[in-house]
């Protein structure tokens, strides 16, 4: 006898043949599924934890010795259950971070009922460009987390020693490099929209004032550091993935109307 959630609903079904009940079953699968996915990566992630913190400690120390050339650079522990917590949430990110394929590529699936079935060929684009993305998203927020970390030591002046807890900065550096990661997925989001005629590339060509706006308060509330590399390293990304996106609409706009034109000479 095969085993099958009862949730579960035909994946294959276009958006106009599915109910609301049956979207709301589909979404709670593919959470379901991402969910798993993060909590079974978190056991690798657990045994990474020795490798992860050493190089989550870089930056840390590159800020320090900046201001001290002969700081230790060691994590400060005033609680005895800090370690075991800083180990939780290290592997809590872990796991999320290499359950990011199994996250877009259900995300993917979820929103592909509701495109031509010439359009659906994309998803594997759509997946690879997105976790590219997360990680360029990711590796950009780690070499800024140096900056970060310098303009928050140097800004409190030099009578204060600076001795961080493992936790607080960990907490700071893995939500930089997640913002920064989901950051990234704009363009994504963009072309998605467009793809399923939400948003089209003249409502946003004309919104680009606003979009500006929105990015950089977007990007200010997302950098928990608050300085101001980390603000443009953010916020600039942005808004040339906002110009891509606007590019490519606008191509695949022009594609769409062809075939649509096509289709109609044909009939």
């Amino acid at each position: 006898m095969k085993f099958r959630l009862p949730f579960r609903t035909g994946a294959e079904k276009d958006s106009a043949d599915m109910s609301l009940a049956d979207h709301l079953r589909e979404l709670r699968y593919r959470l379901v599924v991402s969910s798993l996915a993060v909590v079974v990566l978190m056991i690798p992630a657990w045994f990474l934890y020795p490798w992860l913190i050493e190089l989550l400690n870089a930056p840390y120390c590159d800020a320090l010795r900046n201001v001290d050339p002969s700081s230790d650079c060691d994590f400060l522990v005033i609680n005895l259950l800090d370690p075991f917590t800083l180990r939780l949430r290290v592997a809590g990110y872990g796991g999320l971070f290499l359950a990011m394929p199994v996250i877009l590529w259900q995300l993917w699936r979820f929103i592909a009922p509701g495109l031509y079935k010439r359009e659906r060929r994309y998803a594997l684009a759509f997946t690879v460009t997105s976790l590219l993305l997360f990680v360029a998203g990711a590796a950009v927020a780690y070499v800024t987390l140096s900056r970060a970390v310098d303009f928050l030591v140097r800004i409190g002046g030099t009578d204060i020693d600076i001795r961080s807890g493992p936790v607080e900065f960990v907490r700071l550096a893995l939500f930089m490099m997640l913002a920064f990661g989901v950051g990234f997925q704009f363009p994504v989001l963009l072309v998605s929209l467009q793809l399923i005629r939400i948003v089209t590339p003249q409502q946003l060509s004309r919104w680009r004032r606003h979009t500006i706006l929105a990015i950089v308060v977007i990007a200010a509330a997302i950098t928990p550091s608050g300085d101001p590399f980390t603000l443009a390293a953010l916020s600039v990304p942005m808004y040339l993935f906002y110009e891509l996106s606007l590019l490519i609409g606008r191509v695949m706009l022009r594609r769409r109307s062809r075939a649509e034109h096509d289709a109609e000479a044909t009939t």
